[in-house]
């Protein structure tokens, strides 16, 4: 399957991803995962998060998303890079 994101770093604990500023916003799909999980952007961004049915949240504080519910990330200027911090 290919990923609109490459996996800069992954160890037990945290990921290290980046999102490029090229991406189609198309493909940033709703999507859910199958464990809780806390996101922040590691650079200052324009970029966007939100869970189904809700205003989106900007990426510069940490978010916590909990397992099975439905988010997706909204492109804004510039790559993103996320750490994803695994519970």
């Amino acid at each position: 399957m290919n990923h609109p994101y490459t996996n800069i770093e992954v160890t037990d604990k945290y990921i290290i991803r980046e999102f490029s500023e090229n991406i189609d916003p198309i493909e940033l799909m709703w999507h859910m995962d199958d464990e809780d999980r806390t996101i922040v952007a590691i650079e200052e961004t324009d970029w966007l998060f939100q869970f189904d049915d809700e205003l989106p949240l900007s990426l510069n504080s940490p978010i916590f998303i909990p397992r099975h519910k439905i988010h997706r990330v909204i492109k804004g200027n510039g790559n993103l890079k996320i750490r994803i911090i695994k519970h």
